[in-house]
């Protein structure tokens, strides 16, 4: 008999994360230091003036347990972009564009070879994002990292910057009902929802997989589509900021659509009802394989966790939907209409011909 295999099983309990996230505002207790003004509370953090009419973005994010799926593959050359990308993919979401990032690494020790294959993936997102990259930080500290392989483990952590001036903020206000949602493409599972995937997919953590073994599912091993770097979306976000006002901008990743609920605080009296996926097969394999394991992750446990082949959306009047999807389109990603906003309240996913209520 098959049990539901949830997040929180998998060691991320998201009650306890929001109870957790309560704390964070002792820090408007800093925001009075503000020499050129207010902090501007968006949806998804907070932008800070540096001068007249202009405000910097300032995010810290990290790549989680990917980085034990790198070390399982010894492959080390990408799990850098997916740092770049997780932090300048969190910086657009206001508007801004991105103008620096820093990383700061932790590892058991300073192994020249890794230290190269690090850099090389994180050059490579800063050039995708058009990013300087002044400066970073390596941290041995073999008595706080373990990792699957003597000396080899890390952890990785990424900081951006991006500067945006007050007529391009993106405020998540004013968001209507029958407003469209258009979706970006994910390049597949990114960086979020790992630890789920892993105790699923992989032998090393209970799951079902040796890591070079291709499941007929996919048409590679599946340690490297586990791999497969975050997409970058800053080229084809500003590309749209640039031809009209977005309402909101989502970076579909931990908690995945739940994350919309976030914009309910900022325009009242909305819900969302998302209608179109079209998933890459890593996500049908983590369902397929958790219940020949005898665990059951339920649509909504997915749906709540992965991205289900959306990595990032925004959020546009209907008027500007055509605008926004031929601009995305000539920029080379595949965008298309995933859903739109209603007065219900609730966040619905149509799927499988079934309806799912998130919130």
């Amino acid at each position: 008999m098959e049990r539901d295999f949830t997040y929180a099983d998998a060691g991320v309990n998201r009650k306890l994360r929001a109870e957790s996230k309560k704390a964070l505002h002792l820090l408007k207790e800093t925001f009075r230091f503000n020499r050129y003004g207010e902090v501007v509370s968006l949806p998804y953090g907070n932008i800070f003036p540096v001068g007249e009419g202009r405000y910097l973005d300032l995010v810290i994010e990290g790549i989680g347990t990917k980085v034990l799926v790198a070390q399982l593959a010894e492959k080390y050359d990408t799990i850098g972009i997916d740092g770049i990308a997780v932090a300048v993919n969190d910086v657009i979401r206001s508007g801004a564009r991105p103008l620096a990032v820093a990383d700061n690494i932790h590892a058991q020790f300073s192994d020249p070879g890794l230290v190269e294959k690090w850099m090389i993936g994180i050059v490579k997102g800063a050039v995708e994002a058009e990013c300087v990259v002044p400066s970073g930080e390596i941290g041995d500290v073999a008595e706080v990292i373990k990792g699957l392989l003597e000396g080899k483990g890390f952890d990785m952590v990424v900081t951006a910057i991006g500067e945006v001036t007050s007529e391009k903020i993106i405020y998540g206000r004013d968001i209507k009902p029958n407003d469209v949602v258009i979706g970006l493409e994910s390049s597949g599972i990114h960086s979020n929802g790992l630890s789920l995937a892993r105790k699923i997919l992989f032998k090393q953590w209970g799951g079902k997989y040796e890591p070079y073994d291709i499941p007929e599912e996919l048409d590679r091993e599946v340690v490297h589509e586990v791999l497969e770097p975050t997409k970058i979306y800053v080229k084809p976000l500003l590309r749209v900021a640039e031809k009209l006002k977005m309402k909101a901008a989502v970076h579909i990743t931990g908690d995945a659509y739940l994350k919309f609920g976030q914009l309910t605080k900022f325009s009242k009296d909305i819900g969302f009802e998302f209608n179109n996926f079209k998933p890459q097969p890593i996500f049908k394999l983590i369902q397929k394989t958790a219940s020949e394991l005898g665990r059951m992750i339920t649509d909504e446990e997915m749906f709540k966790t992965f991205n289900m082949g959306w990595g990032f959306a925004i959020v546009v009047d209907k008027t500007s939907k055509d605008t926004a999807l031929d601009v995305l389109e000539k920029t080379g990603i595949r965008a298309e209409q995933i859903g739109h906003v209603t007065d219900s309240e609730e966040i619905k996913i149509l799927y499988k011909n079934k309806k799912i209520v998130l919130k």
